[in-house]
């Protein structure tokens, strides 16, 4: 299993700020990936808003930047560019709030050519806070 640090997953994605993971626990190339994400209260997104709870699509986010990481290790897409193809079911359990930390698990299942699918979790302290299929194609 490797683990990535936030400069090494910047060589493998192509996003920059933001950013939506901070490093990778565990990664297996082709197969799956653990991240974490510390949600700060610094975060631009919540400057202003009444109300500090992280959005739901920044939650898919996340766990699209985890399967990417994932993906983008297998030696024959090294150097390409996953992008996202969807949400084929996504399912929420509670808000995501600042000082969470986000424990992100995308367990990759289908790679046929150049697209695929993937199984996604996200949890707060262990309790599960999204659960989504996530789609992809390599470009």
């Amino acid at each position: 299993m490797m683990k990535l640090s936030s400069a090494e997953i910047k060589k493998i994605l192509p996003h920059r700020y933001p950013l939506l993971i901070d490093r990778i626990e565990e990664l297996e190339p082709g197969k799956s990936a653990r991240a974490l994400r510390c949600v700060t209260e610094h975060e631009a997104l919540f400057t202003g808003q009444g109300s500090a709870v992280l959005p739901e699509t920044l939650i898919i986010g996340s766990l699209a930047q985890t399967g990417a990481c994932a993906l983008l290790m297998l030696l024959e897409f090294v150097g390409k560019t996953a992008y996202f193809g969807g949400i084929k079911a996504a399912e929420f359990m509670c808000p995501v709030y600042p000082r969470d930390v986000l424990e992100l698990e995308v367990k990759l299942e289908k790679i046929k050519s150049s697209i695929g699918s993937g199984k996604a979790t996200a949890k707060v302290a262990g309790q599960v806070v999204c659960l989504a299929e996530l789609a992809f194609m390599i470009g």
